[in-house]
């Protein structure tokens, strides 16, 4: 999930590194979804932030967090939870 805020939206450069993950791995096992922190009370603690940050659930759990938009961090994060 990318968590963002409605003054600097999603964090665009990263969905195509997620779209070519997801080409490479099959559609089946890897979700992309975009969440605006100001709409959403469960993640109020990422308000406030200048930075994106990437929530990875497997089977409704929180398995990682990465901050930023490192593209090698998120790839070989999704890989490692794959």
């Amino acid at each position: 999930i990318d968590v963002f805020q409605a003054w600097c939206g999603p964090c665009k450069p990263v969905v195509n590194l997620f779209q070519k993950i997801r080409n490479e791995v099959g559609s089946n096992f890897l979700h992309f979804a975009v969440a605006e922190v100001d709409s959403i009370d469960a993640l109020e603690k990422y308000r406030g932030q200048c930075e994106p940050v990437f929530l990875f659930y497997t089977g409704g759990e929180l398995v990682a967090v990465v901050r930023g938009a490192d593209a090698p961090l998120l790839q070989k994060t999704i890989l490692n939870q794959l």
